[in-house]
This record gives C-alpha cells, sequence and structure tokens, in this order.
C-alpha cells in the first residue's frame, strides 16, 4: 500500500499526553476515523474528506466496519485527474487495497518500521476482529515532537544504494544532537536515534537484498545488546544475528546461501557508521546465523552451565528484538529463552553475581569513586559503572519474572509491583537511568573526545546540579543492586 501523503490533522490527544516509540497505537488513533462504504462515488468521497479536513478517507463495508482500501488525495490526482476519470465512478475503483494493519496494541515503534518496509506513510489500525479502529501517520509518529525526524526517516527510505545511505546517517547523529540542545527527554532522544537506526538498517538489508541470490526461506534479522534495549548512543556497534527456518539437513546449505548476505549488510551498515563488532557477534559469523532450534540449543547450553563466557553471552543475547523478516521467529525463540530462563534458577542466581561486579562507583558520603585509567584518570565509566548496573540488574528481574520487555526502562516499569516500587521509587529509577544515558549522549557530542574516553566522564566538568543528580542516579543503581543481593541471597 501507497497511500501517499498523510493527513492534514492528527485528531485530539488527552491533555498532557506524551508522544514515546513505545506508545501503543491506541494513543494516536483518531477518535472517529473518516469513512465512505465501498459503493461510493470518488465525488461523495471526497465531499467527506473537505468536510473533515482530511486527506484520505477509509473505504469500508457497507456497515462501515471493516476496512477494505483507503482514497488520498494522491490516489485522485494519479488515478482520476491525470488520467482524466470520472467524479461519478466508484471510489472502489481508484483506491489503494491491500492494506497494510497493525492492531492497537503495537507500538509507535513498530508502526514505523512496518511503514518503513511497506513503503507507505500511514497505517490502517485494526481490532482483532478485523473491524476499523483508526489511523495512524508518520506525521503522528514523528511531527508531533521535533522537526527533522519524519524528514530523516523519509531520505532514508528513499535512498537508493547504500552510498546514499552512508550519506544520510550522519544527519541522524546532527538531528539527535539538535534535540538534545532544544531539552528534549533523554528516553524519548533515545526512541529517535533508535528509530531511526532501525529504518536505515531495514533500508540496508533491503538494498543489500537486491545483489544477492538469498536463499528463500523464512529469516528474521534481529538486534541483539544496546540496539535490542533500544539504547543504542552515538558510540556504538553492532549486535546482530539471523534466525532462518530450514530442515536440519538443509540448515547448513541454507547458512552458507545467508552468509554472503549478512556480511555485506554488516559491512554496509559499518561504511554508514556503525563499527563491527570487535566480539563478531553479527550475523556474517556463521555462529549467530542460525535455525530456530540451533538458537534454543544455544541459549539451553549458556543456561545449563553458566560459565562465565555464558553469562556474557547472556548479558548480550538475552535483549533480543527483531528488525526485519519474520518477526514470529523472533517472538517464538524470545518467548522459549524467558520460560527456559525462568525455570532456571541457578542461571538466573550466576546473571545476577555476573551484575553485581560493576559497582556504581560511589564510596563514602557519596563521594565519586574515579574508575582506574592510566589514560584517563579521574574519570568515571558512565557505560560499565552508570547505565551498566540499571541494565544488568533490570535485565535479571525480567528473566526471573518472564517480563517480555527488552528495553531497561519499560523493565522497570513492568517489574514495579514484583520489586515493591510505589510510582516515585520507579520514577527515580527511570529517570536515574536515562539522566546517566544523557550525560553519556553529551559526553559523546563534546568535540574531540576520544571513542576510548566516549563514556567517561570527571564529574569536576559538570555544574553543581548535574553532580548532584549523577550522585542520585547512582545512587538508585545501588539501590537496584542491593534488591538484588537480597532476591538472590548474595
Amino acid at each position: 500500500m501507497k497511500p501517499g501523503d498523510a493527513p492534514r490533522s492528527s485528531g485530539p490527544r488527552a491533555p498532557g499526553a506524551a508522544l514515546t516509540m513505545y506508545s501503543p497505537l491506541s494513543a494516536l488513533l483518531r477518535r472517529d476515523p473518516v469513512t465512505v462504504p465501498l459503493e461510493a462515488t470518488v465525488r461523495s468521497a471526497l465531499e467527506a474528506m473537505e468536510r473533515a479536513r482530511l486527506d484520505l478517507v477509509v473505504v469500508t463495508d457497507a456497515e462501515r466496519r471493516y476496512p477494505l482500501g483507503v482514497f488520498t488525495l494522491r490516489d485522485l490526482v494519479r488515478r482520476v485527474t491525470l488520467p482524466g476519470g470520472d467524479l461519478e465512478q466508484p471510489v472502489a475503483a481508484v483506491m489503494t487495497a491491500g492494506l497494510t494493519t497493525l492492531p492497537p496494541e503495537a507500538s509507535a515503534h513498530q508502526a514505523a518500521l512496518a511503514m518503513a518496509r511497506s513503503g507507505v506513510r500511514l497505517m490502517v489500525v485494526v481490532e482483532a476482529d478485523g473491524r476499523l479502529a483508526g489511523v495512524v501517520s508518520q506525521d503522528d509518529l514523528f511531527g508531533l515532537q521535533r522537526a527533522g525526524v519524519g524528514e530523516i526517516g523519509r531520505e532514508i527510505q528513499a535512498a537508493r544504494d547504500v552510498e546514499g545511505l552512508r550519506q544520510v546517517a550522519p544527519g541522524i547523529r546532527r538531528l539527535a544532537e539538535g534535540l538534545m540542545a532544544q531539552g528534549i527527554g533523554p528516553e524519548t532522544l533515545t526512541h529517535f536515534i533508535s528509530t531511526l537506526n532501525d529504518l536505515l538498517t531495514v533500508r540496508v538489508i533491503e538494498l543489500v537484498a537486491d545483489h544477492f541470490d538469498v536463499p528463500p526461506v523464512p529469516m528474521c534479522w534481529i538486534a541483539l545488546g544496546s540496539e535490542g534495549r533500544l539504547e543504542q548512543t552515538f558510540a556504538t556497534d553492532q549486535d546482530n544475528g539471523i534466525i532462518f527456518e530450514a530442515d536440519a539437513a538443509d540448515a547448513e546449505r541454507v547458512r552458507q546461501g545467508l552468509l554472503p548476505f549478512a556480511k555485506a549488510v554488516n559491512q554496509a551498515l559499518a561504511a554508514c557508521g556503525f563499527a563491527l563488532c570487535r566480539g563478531d557477534v553479527m550475523a556474517g559469523n556463521p555462529r549467530w546465523c542460525l535455525t530456530l532450534e540451533e538458537w534454543q540449543r544455544a541459549f539451553s547450553g549458556w543456561i545449563a552451565t553458566p560459565q562465565p563466557y555464558a553469562l556474557l553471552n547472556a548479558s548480550i543475547f538475552f535483549d533480543l528484538r527483531p528488525i526485519y523478516g519474520r518477526e514470529a521467529l523472533a517472538d517464538r525463540l524470545h518467548a522459549w529463552v524467558l520460560a527456559a530462563a525462568a525455570r532456571a534458577p541457578l542461571f538466573l542466581r550466576g546473571m545476577a553475581e555476573c551484575a553485581l561486579r560493576s559497582r556504581p562507583p560511589l564510596g563514602l558520603f557519596r563521594r565519586f569513586l574515579y574508575t582506574p585509567s592510566p589514560e584517563f584518570p579521574h574519570t568515571i565509566d558512565l557505560k560499565l559503572r552508570g547505565s551498566g548496573p540499571y541494565v544488568d540488574a533490570a535485565r535479571v528481574f525480567a528473566l526471573a519474572h518472564e517480563v517480555p520487555h527488552t528495553s531497561t526502562a519499560q523493565r522497570l516499569r513492568a517489574l514495579a509491583g514484583v520489586l515493591h516500587l510505589d510510582a516515585g521509587d520507579l520514577a527515580a529509577k527511570v529517570d536515574g537511568f536515562h539522566f546517566v544515558h544523557l550525560q553519556r549522549l553529551r559526553n559523546q557530542c563534546r568535540p574531540g573526545v576520544p571513542l576510548a574516553a566516549a563514556n567517561r566522564i570527571d564529574p569536576r566538568d559538570l555544574g553543581d546540579l548535574d553532580r548532584h543528580v549523577l550522585r542520585e542516579a547512582l545512587l538508585q543503581a545501588r539501590q537496584l543492586q542491593e534488591r538484588l543481593m537480597l532476591d538472590f541471597q548474595l
């Protein structure tokens, strides 16, 4: 479906509602989507659009319950005006059919990716029984926040080769720096960075696939690590893999067919600024291009034998989410992993012990403890000892309680009842995590900061208020670790 221009008006929202990329589409829907029946004429459809001051109507069955297509101003120009068509002809003859749809509980992030994959600028939302719930557009997802996000997204979708994407990619960072300078919240900022990075990855995969004879099997490109958590910063490398379907006897042949394509995608992403993973946790590595059953065996091994290497893998691979392809494969693997981990107390205890190895750098009287580094003395590693304790603790609790979310903030929110966090405690921990993440982003934007120091700051360089908030944020991380020690008797 390529329905053309987005609507002119997004309709009312609840007062004070804040859009994030985790928001369900139900929070973004028009209250009364404008519809016309299948037998309506083009003229009557245009009259309905004019009355509602919209650029589209949804064409439905006679009872106006089930969406059959959409009719937009672009459809009018391309299929009626230019061919010299009749305004009295049925709208069904010129509407865009074959709708791409999502359920109301799908997130704005999922909608953005679905639009990118389908090359559309709006999404029809339907209930479980197929009834029309509403319509959301790219402007609903991006336009209500800050200018530029939607434009970058459209430039990514319009790129015709990897070189075009390589030229667009720096715009994501420039946009993020501009939004940060305008004071946009760290959670929203991170969502935008991750969503645009996802759109770029999807387009890279599409463009690279055109040059390879990719085996025609169901497959899914998955994101891992910080990308899987939607918590990427500017100094991030690739962590990805592939899940594919094939019989055991045919798996190796299919894998060998997928690997050249996967390696080319990894190289193209590197050209766009996503460094190759130093640990080679990438889809182009045959170890991470596996069938669903092979992935399950790999996870079973890590869970059954929680040795240091297994726990290191767990910290990367247990944050998986789908990026492109047959998402059901990733969903099945993730559900299986959650159930398997929750039944493995020794593994969870090992994960908890591992999570406690990096303590927040606060000493006596809450004084900052500098992370030893001959090259960068008097600095704190905000990745290892700042956001890391939040990420690791939230992951362990999420696995123990089969929480399906992969992002740290969403995990903490879902765990509030389990951890007995009241609204104030929960807000303090979520805000603390985001504050540390924001300091990492700010530091990475400073001119002249070497890559090795991308996540290191000297607290003395902060203002008094930021230094105070950082102490409180690290204290909240320490409290999460104390809860880990209590729950796992460490």
